[in-house]
């Protein structure tokens, strides 16, 4: 059974930095790419950022490029979003994704396999 569990989330004041995590079991982690995704309230979900299959290689939003970094630890199954510099925009429920041996489509939603259940950020004073 595939699993994908987020943690991390809280209320943070803007400027502030948290540090997300996702939890991976069920399947050949190396052979995923691993995508953040985010769902504002009233708003579609959208790409934050995504890490190769194989590791290495990393992609961006635009709205958070230079704030958020995301790395993956194979020999833990994690995947990791740290976030700074944090905007009351940036709020959202954030979701761990899975998809397998994908690249060129990494900012699709769609296209992911395993989806997690999501935790909230909220960025406010």
């Amino acid at each position: 059974q595939v699993q994908l569990i987020e943690s991390g989330g809280g209320l943070v004041q803007p400027g502030g930095s948290l540090n997300l995590s996702c939890q991976v079991s069920g399947l050949t982690f190396s052979r995923y790419t691993m995508g953040w995704f985010r769902q504002a309230p009233g708003k579609e979900r959208e790409f934050v950022s995504a890490v190769r299959w194989g590791g290495g290689i990393t992609y961006y939003a635009d709205s958070v490029k230079g704030r958020f970094t995301i790395s993956r630890d194979r020999a833990k199954n994690m995947v990791y979003l740290q976030m700074n510099s944090l905007k009351p925009e940036d709020t959202a429920v954030y979701y761990c994704a899975a998809d397998y041996l994908a690249w060129a489509t990494v900012e699709d939603g769609l296209e992911y396999d395993y989806w997690g259940r999501g935790t909230q950020v909220t960025v406010s004073s």
